[in-house]
């Protein structure tokens, strides 16, 4: 009777433990979802508080660049909440008035409401950053380059006064213990900063979109990458999806979206719908490129090989890089009629008769012979058979290890 009695408490005892045990583990759970929940709204919170950027010193502007890439306040989310289809970022520099024309193409767009621009500044001006808080037809992220030349105009990565002269001898340089005496490039040329930062900046962009950027987590869609002197067709964010489309029933094996060209819109009308495939040239293909992750990741495969490439370019970098670190070459699938136009008339090697409002004249009378042949319902492809490594001579200009590390490290710290 004892021994029954004893069974039954224990029993009892055990179906407490366990009720006891499932109650324990059922309130950390929920403890812990909770406090996931508190650091999503935490952080929902953060990015709606707007930075205001102080340009008054080179420490703001360094502080102000910090804290509104953490920031990272999305310009009219409140008005536009639908989701995402397309991503568009832009690299600007400073070309104000190529940048209007650009964003004034942007609000043409059809269905640019569904479209995130982010605007990724190498120049910070009150200027600048006026014209892109102007916008007020779609969602707008910017994003600030933190190894800006303007933010270390005394040193590296800007010009420090203790570099070598860009065409003295490496002896030379040697004999007067220069900087960065034991590292000419491969024509025995010093680094320039002001050439070597675009190369800089583009790594740096491609690692900060699609690693830091927070409300593109989850986002798998194709990134369009544009720069300030581009303008865009009233049907770009159509014919991109289109392509997106294309690509995924009829070129799988195609790595990037080339929804631009160099030709122009000379036969626009018979070409708006062609598409082709092709390998990835540097002259041909860098503008109105679409970059998926997947390809992010097999570039980062590449990162040492991109850093320390001897040419000051990004898209020479990126064609050297095609068929060698990356084995097979990259496959492209092309908009033979451009959906994105070259505007910008100066830049790197061109500073000066920069004429902006010859250039929209020139978009205008483009635009007015192409307009009945835009939205075309169908796309069509030409395939071109195999795509082999297209190699060239580099182009010098980044010999310096420091443009070496400083690059490499983009993966580690942004």
């Amino acid at each position: 009777m004892r021994f029954r009695l004893l069974k039954k408490n224990f029993i009892a005892f055990f179906l407490i433990l366990i009720v006891f045990v499932v109650l324990f583990y059922t309130m950390r759970q929920t403890k812990t979802e909770a406090s996931v929940v508190e650091v999503i709204e935490k952080e929902t919170s953060q990015t709606a508080i707007m930075v205001t950027f102080d340009f008054g010193t080179i420490e703001n502007m360094k502080k102000s660049v910090y804290d509104s890439n953490y920031r990272q306040f999305i310009q009219n989310g409140d008005k536009f909440q639908s989701d995402l289809d397309v991503v568009i970022v832009v690299q600007v520099h400073n070309r104000p008035a190529y940048l209007k024309m650009l964003i004034q193409s942007l609000e043409k767009v059809t269905g640019i409401q569904n479209t995130l621009v982010i605007f990724s500044h190498d120049y910070f001006s009150p200027e600048i950053s006026d014209i892109v808080k102007g916008i007020t037809f779609c969602r707008v992220l910017q994003i600030y380059f933190a190894y800006s030349i303007q933010l270390y105009p005394n040193e590296f990565p800007g010009q420090d006064p203790k570099d070598c002269p860009r065409d003295i001898s490496k002896e030379d340089a040697v004999k007067k213990s220069c900087l960065n005496a034991e590292h000419p490039d491969s024509y025995g040329h010093y680094r320039e900063a002001s050439i070597t930062q675009t190369k800089h900046h583009w790594w740096w962009k491609l690692h900060f979109v699609f690693e830091r950027v927070r409300v593109l987590r989850g986002y798998n869609g194709f990134v369009a990458f544009i720069e300030e002197d581009n303008y865009l067709l009233p049907d770009f964010h159509e014919y991109f999806k289109s392509m997106i489309e294309l690509r995924k029933t009829k070129c799988g094996d195609c790595d990037i979206l080339a929804v631009g060209n160099h030709d122009s819109l000379s036969g626009f009308r018979e070409l708006s719908s062609q598409t082709e495939t092709a390998g990835w040239l540097s002259t041909k293909h860098n503008i109105g490129m679409g970059i998926s992750r997947e390809l992010y990741y097999k570039l980062m495969g590449c990162n040492h090989a991109f850093c320390t490439y001897d040419d000051y370019n990004w898209d020479w970098t990126l064609q050297n890089l095609s068929g060698t670190c990356i084995s097979k070459a990259l496959k492209v699938l092309v908009a033979r009629g451009s959906r994105v136009l070259h505007t910008g008339d100066c830049g790197m090697h061109q500073k000066e008769d920069c004429r902006p409002e010859k250039a929209q004249e020139r978009v205008d009378a483009m635009l007015k012979e192409a307009q009945s042949a835009l939205f075309p319902p169908v796309l069509t492809l030409t395939d071109h058979g195999p795509v082999q490594h297209q190699p060239h001579m580099k182009n010098g200009g980044w010999g310096d290890v420091r443009d070496h590390k400083l690059c490499i490290n983009y993966a580690a710290r942004l």
